[in-house]
């Protein structure tokens, strides 16, 4: 095997046995598996019940606050965990030059108060990026889907700060 690792590879052990300031988590959904006749483990990914994300994810803030509660509870301790990604694509429309994504403000909302009730419980959440501040190239979909919180149009580059844009700046003058 070391045939296979680069130069030198001995010498990165001091370095990444160094400790870590921070703990990065992205969280966008969950999966829900259920089992099947197949021989153990065998296990399909099912349809869960909630609503969906133009990505076809449900929706789940719970999730979010369970994994930053599992992860500081089993494997950070005290170490501060943020989240580095979380975010909704959903089928924004420029019209009248605005963009109206209640989902994504809902989505938002919704997160940001699943990653408060687990600072409250005490879990050391000390960040939180959405994804994406603008729409972007996603690399298996292409241009297709909208995670930005302005609309970016591909062809003039013109962009447009949506609504979520607009409710998050007021929120964190507020």
């Amino acid at each position: 095997m070391e045939q296979h690792l680069p130069k030198g590879w001995q010498n990165d052990f001091p370095v990444i046995g160094e400790k870590v300031d921070w703990c990065g988590v992205n969280y966008y959904t969950r999966k829900v598996l259920a089992p099947n006749n197949g021989p153990w483990p065998s296990l399909d990914e099912v349809e869960g019940p909630l609503p969906k994300t133009f990505m076809d994810w449900e929706i789940y803030p719970e999730g979010l606050y369970r994994f930053l509660k599992r992860t500081a509870a089993e494997y950070t301790g005290d170490l501060p965990l943020i989240v580095t990604e979380n975010g909704l694509a959903a089928p924004d429309i420029l019209e009248n030059g605005s963009v109206k994504d209640p989902n994504r403000r809902d989505f938002i909302d919704l997160h940001m108060a699943a990653i408060k009730r687990a600072i409250d419980e005490g879990v050391p959440v000390s960040g939180y990026y959405i994804w994406s501040l603008l729409d972007n190239y996603e690399w298996a979909l292409g241009y297709e889907k909208r995670f930005g919180l302005v609309h970016v149009d591909f062809d003039s580059l013109v962009r447009t700060p949506k609504d979520s844009y607009h409710a998050l700046a007021k929120a964190l003058k507020e």
